[in-house]
């Protein structure tokens, strides 16, 4: 992954303007690894696919190119396989995608591909879906990888830093000033449009999930785990008194039935789900500051 880092910034370096880089054969090579000519890799026929061409072409790589995703990211694409791709997709497309995909969650993977068939009178199927979500997944991860090193450049790598720096008019302290009653402000809140039934409701196995966030506000299940339990319950606090009111005597009054409700009924409610949902604290200035998902 650190060639493939590299490669992406070499391509940026080079960029035109255009999102193409200029190729410049007489460029020097990295000093990380000098390999020989007899090394080089050079692709053939690679179908090379862009948002409204598509094409079939051979590329020559740069002296210092180890792998061929390397020769690719040079050239502003990316291929669906880390060694041997014969399918590639430029990264101006996965770009293009990466921000929609973020102003408009709900438009898939499936979604941009068929897009792209339509656009180059092709017939749509499943696996070129596989293949978009492969690039796209190699190409978000650089992008991490570049956004770490701007953070350690930066001197933004420290612990709870970008907690700490996320919102200037709450964190930032002036000086000279008094001291607020309150230093933060902050809501916590969460929905239930991500609840997810145990797999055991089934009689199925639940299928692993690898995948880790990229985020600095994320906090992982492992961590959350660390505090089940800790919160106590009210004292001296009875649900059913709080719903009783004064009837006189024979009448008939909802509240005495309404019970579907009560805390032992929404305890056993919640043991079905193995999901309950995503939760995040904002401060007042509409800022994220932590999210985790319940598990």
């Amino acid at each position: 992954m650190d060639l493939l880092v590299e490669a992406y910034l070499d391509y940026c370096y080079q960029d035109s303007g255009n999102g193409m880089p200029h190729l410049d054969e007489t460029c020097a090579p990295s000093p990380l690894d000098i390999l020989d000519d007899t090394q080089c890799v050079s692709l053939s026929d690679i179908e090379l696919i862009d948002i409204f061409k598509q094409k079939h072409s051979s590329l020559q790589s740069q002296p210092f190119h180890k792998y061929p995703n390397e020769t690719l990211i040079y050239h502003s694409y990316i291929g669906c396989a880390p060694l041997h791709p014969s399918v590639t997709i430029s990264l101006q497309t996965l770009a293009a995608y990466c921000q929609t995909h973020q102003v408009c969650p709900m438009f898939s993977f499936q979604a941009q591909c068929k897009m792209l068939c339509f656009l180059h009178d092709i017939p749509y199927h499943p696996y070129l879906t596989m293949q978009l979500s492969a690039a796209f997944d190699a190409y978000v991860e650089i992008l991490h990888h570049v956004d770490q090193y701007l953070c350690t450049a930066l001197k933004c790598d420290t612990l709870h830093w970008h907690l700490l720096n996320l919102c200037p008019a709450c964190f930032y302290v002036l000086e000279d000033k008094p001291k607020l009653e309150f230093n933060w402000l902050v809501s916590i809140n969460s929905n239930n449009s991500l609840k997810r039934w145990d797999s055991t409701i089934y009689g199925t196995s639940a299928r692993l999930d690898s995948c880790k966030a990229c985020s600095n506000f994320w906090i992982d299940s492992g961590t959350v785990n660390k505090f089940s339990g800790e919160a106590a319950p009210e004292e001296g606090s009875n649900w059913e008194d709080d719903l009783a009111v004064e009837i006189n005597p024979g009448s008939f009054s909802c509240a005495d039935w309404w019970k579907n409700t009560g805390p032992e009924v929404c305890k056993n409610m919640f043991l079905v789900f193995n999901e309950l949902g995503i939760f995040i604290a904002a401060c007042r200035h509409c800022f994220i500051l932590l999210a985790c998902d319940m598990i």
